[in-house]
């Protein structure tokens, strides 16, 4: 087991109330980071809108600062908002302090769309320093990590990454981590939701931080 697989089976160990790897029931739920993007992220919501899916959109807060109206159209479209840091920097060189800055900047913001004061934490690249999980535990934070890596940023063609998912499909309960700074998985999607749909797969948004 390569080292990415055996962090996720053990974050998988944990409870949701700490990590969540996997949603409930039979639903997948698709979630995308790295956004707002102003091209890429309407056309994924268009696409999300015609097969009447919600989904979770991980935003980077300077990012959402420059694009608002993406992200108000995400909010009044039924998606979650989480928060992936404001500016996407790579959490492992930070200190603790910088690491919670980011994050608490991101949310004040998100809270000015969506009225949550609180907001589903993925870190920039999955990293998850141990002092920043303890913090995040110790003040009741869920982090949304997921269960199933589409690696739509492999620089693939959208061909390529459908078929790939079409061998190996998500499972109910699996949380799909895609992104939506590129056309890539979009492209991709619209292949794979008529099929999936036609299947009777539904997907759901993941639930918000508990107040």
């Amino acid at each position: 087991m390569n080292f990415k697989l055996k962090k996720q089976h053990l974050l998988s160990l944990l409870p949701d109330t700490l990590v969540q790897t996997h949603g409930p029931g039979h639903a997948r739920f698709l979630s995308f980071d790295d956004g707002p993007h102003p091209e890429h992220t309407p056309r994924l919501l268009d696409l999300l809108a015609a097969h009447d899916i919600r989904a979770s959109f991980f935003v980077v807060g300077d990012r959402a600062e420059r694009y608002p109206a993406v992200v108000e159209r995400i909010v009044a479209e039924g998606h979650l908002l989480g928060n992936h840091s404001w500016s996407h920097n790579r959490f492992g060189r930070l200190p603790l302090r910088e690491q919670v800055a980011e994050l608490e900047r991101t949310d004040a913001l998100l809270a000015g769309f969506d009225h949550q004061p609180r907001h589903r934490v993925r870190p920039p690249q999955g990293v998850l320093p141990l002092p920043l999980f303890l913090h995040l535990a110790r003040r009741g934070r869920s982090i949304a990590y997921w269960s199933y890596d589409s690696m739509d940023y492999r620089g693939q063609s959208p061909m390529e990454l459908a078929d790939q998912l079409r061998r190996r499909p998500p499972q109910a309960g699996d949380i799909v981590l895609m992104h939506d700074d590129s056309a890539l998985a979009g492209d991709a999607l619209a292949m794979l939701l008529p099929q999936w749909c036609a299947e009777g797969h539904a997907f759901q948004a993941l639930l918000p931080e508990a107040s």
